[in-house]
């Protein structure tokens, strides 16, 4: 059976007969019915957050695995929690077929090892959480790690557009966000790489929040790696706490550059030391240590 991705879609027959702004056109509003696809699968992935969180809060990781455009979603994703909310570097791992070799080019017959993606799943332990993508839902890469790590008592999720996915069985929960036929037939990198993008933005940012990594809507545990992130810090404490520059200068240097303490004894007056003591007991939440020194959280 032609898997949903690998139809011809009937809207773009003539994509290449007519002028660039009409494939543009076409493109877009292709794009356009992804957003509702994903909407759809919310419940489902609301399940996934919530164990991901628990797995975490236990001493588990989260892993990813895919090959292909699947994988490097993964991978970026991964990279970019580090400097957005100071995320371990192992709290989300991505595994992606054929290694940093395969992220710049396509290594042949990666993606169809079994034994290859059982062999990255080496280090999956039932603390953990497995989340294979695979837009068709049926990447050999994809079923050998989510069979290792259902193997081993880990939570398994699917990633995929193929509502019929043949890999669904070996996941817990299933996350299957109906993209359609491609505007060129079995290139996924069009709408269903999409919807991977948003799910992955959507899972991680969201355990991040739950994490503690968020206060309000701010960005509370970052790492200034570099002149725009310090700044952006900066700003933070600034539009958090109404204090001036000096004084966000001040408390970002007693706190050795860590947001939170300096966002906390600006916001209650505690001292550093103090900050650092009711984030450690809220598990660096920051609503919980604003409570826990009298202020409003």
């Amino acid at each position: 059976m032609i898997t949903p991705t690998e139809q011809r879609n009937p809207r773009t027959l003539a994509i290449d007969a007519v002028g660039t702004t009409e494939i543009l056109t076409m493109l877009n509003s292709e794009d356009a019915r992804v957003a509702g696809a994903v909407s759809a699968v919310i419940p489902q992935l609301s399940k996934l957050v919530d164990a991901a969180v628990e797995a975490v809060r236990a001493g588990g990781r989260v892993h990813y695995f895919g090959a292909g455009t699947s994988g490097r979603l993964a991978v970026l994703d991964a990279a970019e929690l580090l400097p957005t909310f100071h995320a371990p570097d192992d709290l989300v791992v991505a595994h992606h077929a054929g290694g940093m070799d395969a992220l710049l080019r396509a290594v042949e017959n990666v993606e169809d090892s079994v034994d290859g993606g059982a062999s990255d799943a080496a280090a999956v332990t039932a603390l953990d959480v497995v989340i294979g993508l695979a837009a068709s839902g049926s990447t050999p890469y994809v079923a050998g790690a989510l069979r290792a790590a259902r193997s081993v008592g880990a939570v398994t999720a699917l990633v995929t557009s193929n509502p019929a996915a043949p890999l669904a069985d070996l996941a817990d929960i299933v996350i299957a966000a109906d993209t359609g036929p491609e505007v060129i037939a079995g290139s996924t990198r069009l709408k269903a790489g999409t919807a991977q993008k948003l799910i992955l933005n959507s899972f991680s940012t969201t355990l991040m929040i739950k994490l503690g990594r968020t206060w309000s809507n701010l960005m509370v545990d970052m790492v200034a790696t570099n002149n725009k992130l310090r700044g952006r810090m900066l700003r933070i404490l600034h539009e958090a706490t109404g204090a001036d520059a000096d004084a966000c200068e001040e408390a970002l240097a007693a706190a050795d550059g860590e947001l939170k303490p300096a966002l906390v004894h600006l916001l209650t007056g505690a001292d550093i030391l103090e900050a650092r003591r009711a984030l450690e007991e809220a598990g660096g939440r920051v609503a919980i240590a604003l409570g826990k020194l009298g202020a409003p959280a």
